[in-house]
């Protein structure tokens, strides 16, 4: 298995221990039932982790959604929204904005806008408002990032864990990146290890599985990312329709442009196609500013316009298609580089089948469709 890299601050453990005990604390409140968590009527699938930063939460959602919409059923996605302007419940429309849900949220409506995607901070709040609705009545609600909102009872919690940081590895804040002990992976029904390498090798699987240690009742997938289609983000503005990453010369300059927490992997995509990559990589979720978007134009415009390309994430599409301080010279260089997943070991089936399984068996609605 390939070397994790995982830098842990041990000289902030003290503080790490502090954190933990509140975290801790919190916890065994809701396990006495001091805290009450809340259950639905509804089928309710949390998607989530123990670390901060990216594990791939939104194209396991995206897999989700896809899924339960082969089987007909009516989908809803909750999330709390992050770095978005407005508060309370937000039910997304038509013409809803990046700044009234967020940008995941925003990507996900326009991608499946026949989907209901809502937010709220409190998430119990939100799962009644999304059960209040009709014509058609939701069948199912994806929690996305909820798994430490206890107030919740989700009837299946699914964990994601990096493959490049496995939880077992990490440690609690600050030191690490662990929002709470890696213990709170024993609340998960499903643990699937995220990003894997194509080069991972067989013997691989088993030495996590021992690392990760799992109860009987917990099942461990493992995916890995799946680059789509260039796709441009102004169609208007360009005739140069890219056929995936074919088109791309070894001598084409590409400016990479991201608001994610770990490019790392993307930047690596990349440059399995060209070796000429530029990152300009921002914070996650990056609200971008007239300023970065200048750094952007004045870097870009140096290189050959006839080789010369802007690639970008969704989710940070999300956030430049209506910002008013885009230039139009840009326009018509910037690509979106799509991102689904794909499950390892012929795991595909099974995990499909378990989760249409558990929303049949716990859904309100006894007339769902039936294979």
């Amino acid at each position: 298995m390939e070397d994790n890299f995982i830098k842990i601050h041990y000289e902030l453990y003290p503080l790490s221990w502090l954190y933990g005990l509140g975290v801790c604390l919190r916890n065994k409140l809701f396990d006495w039932g001091w805290l009450r968590s809340k259950s639905f009527d509804v089928p309710v699938i949390c998607v989530g982790n123990l670390a901060v930063g990216g594990t791939g939460k939104t194209p396991h959602t995206e897999y989700l959604i896809k899924l339960l919409l082969r089987e007909k059923l009516h989908v809803a996605t909750l999330s709390r929204g992050y770095k978005r302007k407005s508060k309370g419940y937000v039910l997304a429309a038509g013409d809803s904005n990046v700044r009234q849900i967020g940008d995941e949220p925003y990507q996900i409506k326009n991608k499946f806008p026949g989907i209901r995607v809502a937010v709220d901070e409190d998430r119990c709040h939100g799962i009644g408002q999304l059960l209040k609705l009709d014509n058609p009545p939701v069948d199912v609600v994806l929690l996305d990032d909820a798994f430490q909102h206890r107030y919740v009872k989700a009837g299946l919690n699914i964990l994601l864990t990096d493959y490049h940081r496995l939880l077992c590895e990490d440690a609690l804040l600050p030191a690490g990146r662990l929002r709470e002990p890696a213990s709170g992976k024993n609340r998960a029904q499903i643990v699937i290890v995220t990003k894997c390498p194509e080069t991972i090798k067989p013997i691989d699987f088993n030495i996590i599985a021992k690392r990760l240690r799992l109860f009987p009742y917990q099942q461990l997938y493992f995916s890995r990312f799946r680059y789509g289609t260039l796709t441009p983000l102004f169609p208007e503005k360009t005739d140069n329709r890219r056929e995936g990453f074919s088109s791309l010369s070894g001598d084409e300059q590409v400016l990479l442009v991201t608001g994610i927490a770990s490019p790392a992997p993307l930047v690596q995509e990349v440059k399995s196609h060209t070796p000429h990559v530029t990152l300009l990589a921002f914070d996650d979720h990056h609200d971008f500013s007239p300023k970065d978007l200048q750094m952007v134009e004045e870097q870009f415009l140096q290189w050959d316009e006839k080789k010369r390309l802007i690639i970008t994430t969704e989710k940070d599409a999300a956030r430049l298609l209506h910002h008013p301080a885009l230039s139009e010279a840009l326009k018509p260089y910037i690509y979106v580089l799509p991102i689904e997943i794909e499950f390892l070991q012929n795991q595909q089936h099974i995990f499909n089948q378990n989760i249409i399984g558990y929303v049949r068996k716990d859904s309100r609605n006894s007339s769902l469709p039936e294979k």
